[in-house]
Parts: structure tokens; C-alpha cells; sequence
């Protein structure tokens, strides 16, 4: 993340993780005022076998962009809001990626979801997550299915 701020949303994204048994590593970067610290803890992701990465960023949002440019693993952004725009800023900014150097991107403040989109990456070579995730579909369903239960009515 670009910034200590962005750690209580971003850590939707590690508690998703932790519920699908991936593991991960959190740290703060930025892509203006640390740029050699981002590439530092790309290099070194990528050298302990990091399959995928999570950038998340407010107003200008480079830091996804930046991310992806020191490597050819999927990069997924987090748009964060925090600005003027509500984040829309950061939306734009992670989406507009020029071409050959794509970015992921999941809806404002979603670093939930980008856990588990991280998670579904990792899966595509690790059964074991992803039978976590099927197990995850599966009581969401019934968590769904147990709320309809709770405020079912019928006219008949």
C-alpha cells in the first residue's frame, strides 16, 4: 500500500488471505516518495515466490502501475479512497494502464475482494486453495439461503 493510512482496508484483503490459507506479505511503498523500495520489495517477492501482487492507492494511484512495471506477475490495484474525488481519482488511475502493462482492478475500498481474486490466481496451480475457495462459495450460498429463510413472507 502507498501509505500506513490505507492499512485498515488493505487488511480486508490479508483477513481474505488468512481465511483461504494463502500466505502473503504486507508492507508500505510508494510509488512517488519510494520508488526504489517498490522495486526492492517486487524483486524480492518475486525471488521468494510471490505468484501475484496487491497494490493499493489513493488519489493518483500510480502505485499499481508501478508495480506491474517491475513484473510480468498479475498485479491487482485497490483503488482507495481519501481524496477530493472519493476515490474515483485512484479508480481511473488503476483501469487507465496503457497497453502491454495491464492492471487488475476491483471496485473502491474493495481490498476484499482482491484478496480473493489473489486467491483464485494462486488456485490456478494449488488444488488445495482451491477447494478452500469452493468450500468459501459453498457457505456463502447457505449463508444466503439462511437469511431468505429469516425474512421470508408469503401472500398464499
Amino acid at each position: 500500500m502507498g501509505s500506513d493510512s490505507d492499512a485498515e482496508v488493505m487488511s480486508q484483503a490479508c483477513a481474505a488471505l488468512d481465511e483461504l490459507g494463502v500466505p502473503y506479505q504486507m508492507s508500505v511503498a510508494s510509488a512517488h516518495r519510494s520508488p526504489e523500495r517498490t522495486h526492492q520489495i517486487v524483486t524480492e517477492g518475486e525471488r521468494d515466490g510471490a505468484a501475484v501482487f496487491i497494490a493499493g492507492a489513493g488519489m493518483a494511484a500510480h502505485l499499481p502501475g508501478v508495480v506491474a512495471s517491475f513484473t510480468t506477475k498479475p498485479v491487482i490495484g485497490v483503488p482507495l479512497s481519501g481524496s477530493a474525488l472519493q476515490g474515483v481519482d485512484a479508480l481511473y488511475a488503476v483501469v487507465q494502464m496503457p497497453p502491454g502493462i495491464p492492471v487488475a482492478s476491483v471496485a473502491i475500498g474493495g481490498a476484499r475482494n482482491a484478496g480473493i481474486l489473489a486467491a483464485q490466481i494462486v488456485a490456478t496451480a494449488d488444488t488445495a486453495v482451491a477447494s478452500r475457495l469452493k468450500e468459501n462459495r459453498t457457505a456463502m450460498a447457505a449463508a444466503v439461503a439462511s437469511k431468505s429463510k429469516r425474512v421470508e413472507k408469503s401472500t398464499r
